[in-house]
């Protein structure tokens, strides 16, 4: 190993990069600023409960199980992956359930009961995704958009699925009921994007599900996570955990390494960041291309940040299923809320209740849950989040969740806490709090996302949600593939 890369980040798209790096022969080492490894999929454990902070959904397994098979190793000895079905529950203020799974008669069934009309329209609109998926993460998903002409190449695919078009609106041209509508196009929401917006490429995701299914790590994200870093470290990669990079270090238009807080420094040939894009430019490097970095993307649109409620409570909750998506009373409104900067009265929910399908993420005989709201970021929305308003914000999200799908929660609860848009800027340098970092409209997508490799630094590279191709386990790991094989050619 005759070359060193540092990788800024532990979180997945970091440890999936460092994973390929040190499988190619680079000697790698990951700088983590907090306490445990995983990023946005951070964990904690409290009075016997397992807590993820997320992401929780994990889809296309193939494209974890590559990072073991470039060694010749089995991902299954690491880690135990559980399918989830029904993928999701849908709920409705009204009442109505919707299971959301890759069953065809049972799917089938579910939208029959909605609109019997709509099961041709649904047909229709699996082709499409279909069509998308396998131009736009098949082919397009791991590649990285270094210059125009690579957009270009890629603009008649675009073209043919009018990818100028949002989500919502390609599935209303094929289904007609209100509640299908919703449940075929809030996928968005789980990479950052707002459904009536985002390009209709990103319907792509209803088949990577269907494909590849739904799954759950035993023991939680987390064991995902430490899964990545065994393989990491058998590999011979290190992982410095506690120590936040202070600065990249550049001589000439070349980075040379980075310092740490605590004044660790380390040499290399090349340094990629899995930090948020603003931090990295504005507060990290330091180069004249920085600020000026950090100027433009001032100027861009940024994710919306989640609030989060964890919870755990006594009893076991047979009838809530492992994701539910609670949606409330208002659809288009309570985005355009989200995404305009209102913190309104009324929220959707995804709850998430792990010990349905892993009974040891809780004591026995007691669950495990989190119930997440997207909110406007801090850039648009003041609100205390820290105060009065985020513990109300919080008891009312028990409330909707008590009266709709767990009658007698509040009673039964033992521990609780939240994590809002203001602890996402303080835990993760995230800009604005934002939890997926670029919003994923389509000008803000492959070569118009911030590049995997800069274009001044040649061997300064960036890999997860804010690259090509985007947020999400996939989304992240692809950045991955992508960054790796230019840092390879290097």
């Amino acid at each position: 190993m005759t070359r060193r890369a540092i990788v800024i980040g532990a979180g997945f798209g970091g440890l999936a990069l460092a994973i390929r790096l040190q499988s190619a022969g680079i000697a790698t080492t990951v700088v983590e600023a907090r306490d445990k490894p995983g990023g946005r999929a951070y964990h904690w454990q409290r009075e016997g409960f397992t807590f993820d902070a997320g992401p929780t959904v994990i889809t296309d397994p193939p494209c974890l199980n590559e990072l073991w098979a470039l060694s010749g190793q089995d991902m299954a000895a690491d880690v135990d992956l559980v399918p989830v079905t029904p993928f999701y529950r849908l709920n409705w203020p009204d009442g109505t359930n919707f299971d959301y799974s890759n069953d065809e008669a049972a799917l089938r069934a579910e939208i029959a009961r909605l609109d019997p009309a709509d099961v041709a329209g649904y047909e229709r609109f699996l082709d499409y995704s279909r069509g998308v998926y396998e131009e736009g993460y098949v082919k397009l998903g791991s590649v990285a958009f270094l210059d125009f002409a690579a957009m270009l190449r890629a603009a008649p695919a675009l073209a043919k699925y009018q990818a100028w078009r949002s989500v919502y609106s390609i599935v209303s041209s094929y289904v007609k009921d209100e509640r299908l509508r919703q449940a075929l196009s809030f996928h968005t929401l789980l990479v950052g994007g707002n459904p009536m917006t985002t390009s209709s490429i990103y319907a792509l995701i209803h088949t990577i599900e269907k494909d590849g299914g739904v799954w759950f790590a035993r023991g939680g994200t987390n064991a995902l996570v430490a899964a990545m870093v065994r393989l990491f470290e058998r590999l011979g990669g290190v992982l410095r955990l506690g120590d936040p990079v202070a600065r990249i270090e550049t001589q000439g238009d070349r980075a040379t390494g980075v310092v740490t807080a605590g004044g660790w420094q380390g040499a290399a040939d090349m340094v990629a960041c899995n930090g948020d894009l603003m931090h990295s430019y504005r507060d990290l490097l330091d180069h004249s291309r920085g600020a000026k970095v950090a100027k433009s993307l001032a100027r861009k649109r940024w994710s919306p940040s989640l609030f989060v409620l964890h919870f755990g409570a006594k009893g076991d909750y047979p009838d809530v299923a492992h994701h539910s998506i609670l949606f409330g009373p208002r659809y288009k409104g309570l985005l355009d809320d989200i995404y305009g900067g209102r913190v309104p009265d009324d929220f959707s929910l995804y709850l998430h209740h792990p010990s349905i399908t892993d009974p040891g993420m809780a004591p026995p005989g007691h669950s495990t849950f989190y119930a997440l709201a997207p909110v406007a970021h801090l850039g648009k929305a003041k609100a205390d989040w820290d105060g009065d308003f985020g513990a109300r914000f919080a008891d009312a999200i028990l409330d909707e969740v008590e009266r709709r799908v767990a009658p007698g929660l509040r009673a039964n609860l033992v521990t609780r806490f939240h994590y809002t848009p203001t602890d996402f800027g303080r835990d993760l340098s995230a800009h604005l709090g934002s939890a997926f970092s670029l919003e994923p409209v389509l000008w803000q997508s492959a070569w118009f996302r911030a590049h995997n490799r800069d274009d001044m630094i040649s061997n300064l590279y960036f890999v997860g949600a804010g690259t090509h191709p985007g947020a999400g386990i996939p989304g992240v790991v692809g950045s991955a593939k992508a960054t790796a094989q230019l840092m390879l050619e290097e």
